[in-house]
């Protein structure tokens, strides 16, 4: 689907998240993200999200590794402005588990959202990446930074985009309301929300996606299956938000599980679809961290989910009615 911008942008029905090709959680071996990225390229996915944060610089360079070679106006890569990563003196001092990734400590993160901050964290990440440019560049995780975001990087974007230094700009976070400003109050063409427009939860559906859909901003639904919990909320240990799911929740998963998968339809098809029963919803992103489960999202955003899925989920109260459901299939 088309994204908006000073030069042509598109993004795959389907992305790939790549936080998790940097040890998300757990560590990740080189020939197991390239074989995911492989993986994804096979299934026709040619969006791929990614960010400095991620693995502090590792999610960019096994991503671009991976995608070495392969034809550069067949893809669109993203990436993220908002943080600086500065080398720690010495060896590596334990890993980067604090910050949710099984990698060496060997950088700080600086929040530096400044017009220079912006210009010097694209450089560092085309570095990485390997790329002569990025496709789509987003404000990362600005919640406690909003005036400098507003007042410096988003203008330092918009000069970007204007230059043709990137092709597309926006702001991805995991809240909706903050991402609804950058929507009504500036010319930002797209919006990646984490985790607030799923099968479990959709307080994004009152406001970010009705001023998207109006504004004409597209909007890149990632975390859909809320940090694992709607992969497997049969799992010992299911997360949501990047830590214990709490228990209301993972019942709330298990009784639509219990719905969907009577329809011979898994849960993780299901929290797939729906976000894109949105119209301003482009894209949904699947943080697959090895090529078997990124077959599996293939396949399961290819298998149709029938109505009376959506019927029966609604008549449980796992659904609210005002949630659009998708019609194409």
């Amino acid at each position: 689907m088309p994204v908006g911008g000073g030069r042509p942008v598109a993004v795959t029905r389907l992305g790939l998240g790549a936080a998790s090709l940097a040890g998300l959680y757990t560590a990740v071996t080189e020939d197991e993200a390239a074989a995911t990225v492989e993986a994804a390229w096979d299934a026709g996915i040619r969006y791929f999200d990614t960010a400095p944060h991620y693995g502090l610089g590792l999610s960019e360079r096994r991503l671009g590794a991976a995608l070495r070679g392969r034809p550069r106006d067949e893809y669109t890569v993203s990436t993220k402005v908002g943080r600086l990563l500065e080398p720690l003196a010495g060896p590596a001092r334990g890993t980067d588990l604090a910050h949710g990734f099984a990698v060496p400590a060997t950088h700080r993160r600086v929040w530096d959202l400044s017009a220079d901050g912006v210009r010097r964290s694209l450089a560092a990440s085309l570095d990485r990446l390997g790329l002569d440019r990025v496709d789509i560049a987003l404000i990362h995780d600005p919640d406690d930074h909003a005036e400098q975001a507003f007042r410096e990087a988003y203008p330092a974007l918009e000069r970007l985009r204007d230059e043709g230094v990137v092709g597309a700009i926006g702001a991805g976070m995991n809240q909706s309301a903050m991402l609804t400003r950058f929507v009504t109050d500036t010319d930002v063409d797209v919006v990646l929300c984490a985790g607030r427009y799923t099968l479990l939860e959709q307080p994004a559906l009152a406001d970010l996606l009705p001023a998207a859909a109006a504004r004409g901003t597209a909007v890149v639904a990632g975390g859909v299956f809320n940090s694992g919990l709607l992969a497997d909320p049969a799992a010992a240990e299911a997360t949501y938000d990047y830590g214990a799911a709490p228990r209301h929740l993972v019942d709330r998963a298990r009784a639509s599980a219990g719905v969907t998968e009577a329809h011979g339809v898994p849960l993780r098809a299901a929290a797939l679809h729906l976000p894109l029963g949105h119209p301003a919803v482009a894209s949904v992103l699947v943080g697959a961290r090895s090529a078997a489960e990124v077959r599996d999202a293939a396949d399961c955003l290819r298998r149709p989910v029938p109505p009376r899925v959506w019927d029966d989920l609604r008549a449980a109260g796992l659904l609210p009615p005002a949630v659009p459901v998708p019609t194409r299939e």
